[in-house]
């Protein structure tokens, strides 16, 4: 398990923690029209943009984003790994010998219609050098943790406290628990980074990307992985992601040697290949298929897939006019790339994940 990741490849959802409003004259100005209130109120809502996806997306003192991968166990049995993501600046950090620390307590619970629940609980610690650290609010925090299920129908509950401030956040969802027959696939399984198995009695060594997002025009690159079982010969997978209009932006295949327990593959998607918005993602053809959904953002710190929309948020922002008006003029395959020029020139401190100026311009939009 790993408690932080310095190496972000995601667009996150922008959440008003800690954040305080900076007086302005032009705070009357500040005001939303009202082509932005959709985006606006997609901007500030982490849990409802997260369970439109399919993840496990809790609101609350401790916002947090969870998925759930499921593969092939010993025998009859399923892996699941379950991975939750949050950030720093909802923890109590306190100095401690030079640094700064903070726990934080996952309990979770997988209850079936009979029998006693598989209750697990793990407590764990977070510790930065700074207390500009303490403040980040780019997915910053990821816990991990496997269980080896039967088949069958579950209740999962996950609750994330702080013990600190005795904080927490909850949430509860069913899920179904498949079987894995020869000839079968895992669900794609979105992921920072993996290491495949060779069988099903290996552990599942990997670090989920829950929130399945990616930044618009940047070098980020969505990894998926995917497992194959027990195919009789060489076997091609077709790959195929659609955007909202149900049109193909993104077209692989994998190739399955055949003859083996188990086969992992990994599909790589540049940020740059599909458009902004929601994507669906789906690994095989007819009802055996596989989907899942991600998401294309422009920034690691919320949740904007609109270019007219970010343009018209940005109307009152104050640094770098002129790359603004580049912004204003792009023509398409240029917006990427200028963007990215924008975000760099804007950014107050290029060593943490997030653009804190943009981030408190954001903020005061939302408050106003």
């Amino acid at each position: 398990m790993r408690s932080s990741v310095g190496r972000l490849l995601v667009a996150l959802a922008l959440v008003p923690i800690g954040l305080t409003a900076c007086s302005s004259g032009r705070g009357s100005n500040l005001t939303p029209s009202a082509a932005t209130d959709q985006t606006l109120t997609e901007l500030f809502s982490l849990s409802s943009v997260y369970q439109r996806l399919g993840r496990l997306a809790a609101s609350g003192p401790i916002p947090f984003v969870g998925n759930v991968a499921m593969l092939a166990g010993r025998g009859d049995s399923t892996v699941v790994e379950l991975g939750v993501s949050f950030e720093n600046r909802a923890l109590s950090f306190q100095r401690d010998q030079g640094s700064f620390l903070a726990r934080y307590r996952v309990d979770m619970s997988l209850a079936r219609a009979s029998g006693s629940p598989i209750a697990v609980s793990k407590t764990e610690m977070v510790r930065v050098a700074s207390f500009q650290e303490t403040q980040r609010g780019d997915e910053s925090i990821f816990f991990q943790q496997s269980f080896l299920l039967a088949p069958g129908s579950y209740t999962l509950t996950v609750v994330v406290r702080d013990p600190a401030s005795n904080a927490a956040s909850r949430v509860e969802r069913p899920i179904e628990v498949p079987t894995f027959a020869a000839g079968s696939l895992s669900p794609p399984i979105m992921v920072y980074e993996v290491r495949g198995r060779t069988s099903v009695a290996d552990s599942f060594h990997a670090v989920l990307n829950p929130r399945g997002t990616v930044s618009h025009g940047g070098a980020d690159t969505l990894y998926l992985y995917v497992e194959g079982y027990r195919f009789s010969g060489p076997t091609t997978v077709p790959v195929t992601v659609r955007d909202d209009r149900d049109s193909v932006v993104f077209r692989s295949d994998l190739e399955f040697t055949g003859g083996k327990s188990v086969e992992g593959r990994i599909v790589r998607i540049a940020s740059d290949a599909p458009p902004l918005g929601e994507l669906v993602i789906q690994v095989g053809e007819g009802p055996s298929a596989r989907k899942i959904q991600a998401l294309v953002s422009f920034a690691r710190g919320w949740v904007v897939t609109n270019y007219e929309n970010l343009l018209s948020l940005l109307r009152f922002f104050p640094y770098e006019p002129g790359l603004l008006n580049g912004l204003r003029n792009a023509k398409p395959g240029d917006r990427g790339k200028l963007w990215r020029q924008f975000w760099t020139a804007t950014d107050p401190v290029p060593e943490t994940g997030e653009n804190e100026a943009l981030d408190r311009y954001f903020t005061r939009l939302a408050i106003a």
